[in-house]
């Protein structure tokens, strides 16, 4: 499943969303544009067993990785997620508090993906975390807004069905803890960060559930 566009204006400008559109942009330019792009990625990304929790200067890596990305593929797909989902979360949590929900998940993120491959020397990159802790909050303030949304037939054409936000989000999750349990096996081979895409949308889901209970302000309108 692939979504193309969700049936749910924003109130407000995402100023956020943009800005890390723009800042996630210019680092993948300065990655693709180094001397020596493995150095670079080396240098910035998380690579677990470069991680020393008694030095603090190991730990930046846990923010400098979800800036980065690995290709083509793998960042306009994150952008364009976080594209369609994060103005509306951003316009719940305000501009202030949703890049620090942005920051935060994608550092949990990152450190579940940690626990899962302690001492590994592969480096791990990418805004996968932070976007699955988004697509969490959205799944909790906005479970049966429409997603209109891309999937294969059983003819293997393309398809685009108008599905409820809870449906595609729920799916894509399942889908992500059954690749991570199956991924358990060949931790020290790489591959998708499982692990980061559960630890985000997990933390994102469980946050937003707290603020959300503290807060009546309506999310969804009422079924007619």
């Amino acid at each position: 499943m692939f979504p193309i566009r969700d049936h749910n204006p924003s109130k407000s400008f995402p100023v956020i969303t943009v800005l890390i559109i723009l800042i996630t942009s210019y680092v993948f330019f300065l990655q693709l544009t180094a001397f020596d792009p493995e150095a670079f990625i080396m240098n910035y990304a998380l690579v677990p067993a470069l991680v020393d929790f008694g030095n603090p200067a190991t730990w930046w890596p846990f923010i400098w990785s979800m800036f980065m990305h690995g290709g083509w593929l793998h960042i306009i797909s994150n952008l364009w997620f976080l594209w369609i989902f994060g103005d509306n979360v951003e316009a719940f949590l305000g501009h202030i508090g949703f890049l620090l929900f942005y920051l935060l998940t994608g550092i949990a993120a990152s450190l579940v993906q940690f626990f899962f491959m302690s001492g590994s020397e592969i480096p791990t990159l990418g805004a996968s975390g932070a976007i699955a802790g988004v697509l969490g909050a959205y799944l909790v303030l906005y479970p049966r807004h429409k997603i209109d949304t891309l999937v294969i037939s059983f003819g293997g054409f393309l398809q685009k069905l108008q599905i409820p936000a809870s449906f595609m989000l729920g799916y894509w999750f399942i889908i992500q803890l059954f690749s991570g349990v199956g991924s358990l096996g060949a931790a020290g081979q790489g591959g998708v960060a499982w692990w980061a895409h559960i630890g985000g949308f997990a933390s994102g889901y469980l946050f937003t559930q707290a603020v959300k209970g503290n807060n009546r302000t309506e999310t969804e309108p009422d079924a007619g």
